[in-house]
């Protein structure tokens, strides 16, 4: 299952940024269905909203063990919900570390390419959107209690303390 969501989105993240460097020129912004979505090619230098656009190198880094990461953990993955949120992450984390990779300006520092532009909000790609909605669902799976292992972990009641109206409020 994780390898089909991962392979889905790595696949589409790449032939949508291919698409939109072969189809517009960089700051071209072509309405979509407007005012709510356009695409607008850009290329960041950094993280998200831009932030560090002079450590490119560092996002590399970053990435590269983010991706490392989630292979390990696939690893140990027994759940279907586990397995799309964390294929997903590694499709939008390895999205991007591609561009980081083989795009200009070089190798390490290459610049990622952005075109899904929504008002007052940053400029993204289908990378970021799947590393977004992949730690949306990791965060609910970790708030629920369910493990990798598809197991859930249920909190232990206490016996010795009341629950309830009517509870005694001394005890």
């Amino acid at each position: 299952m994780a390898v089909v969501v991962f392979a889905v989105g790595y696949i589409a993240d790449q032939l949508t940024k291919r698409w939109v460097e072969t189809t517009m020129t960089e700051g071209q912004v072509t309405d979509v269905l407007a005012p709510v979505l356009r695409w607008h090619f850009i290329r960041n230098p950094g993280a998200a909203f831009s932030i560090g656009e002079e450590h490119t190198w560092i996002f590399t880094i970053i990435q590269a063990a983010v991706a490392v990461f989630v292979v390990v953990l696939l690893f140990r993955v027994r759940s279907a919900v586990w397995a799309v949120a964390l294929g997903g992450l590694l499709g939008g984390v390895l999205g991007n570390l591609t561009d980081r990779l083989l795009r200009p300006p070089g190798f390490g520092v290459g610049h990622v390419v952005d075109f899904i532009a929504l008002p007052n909000f940053a400029i993204f790609n289908i990378a970021d959107s799947l590393i977004v909605c992949s730690m949306i669902g990791i965060v609910l799976l970790m708030f629920t209690g369910y493990q990798l292992d598809g197991t859930r972990e249920v909190p232990e009641k206490t016996a010795d303390k009341p629950t309830g109206p009517g509870r005694d409020l001394d005890a």
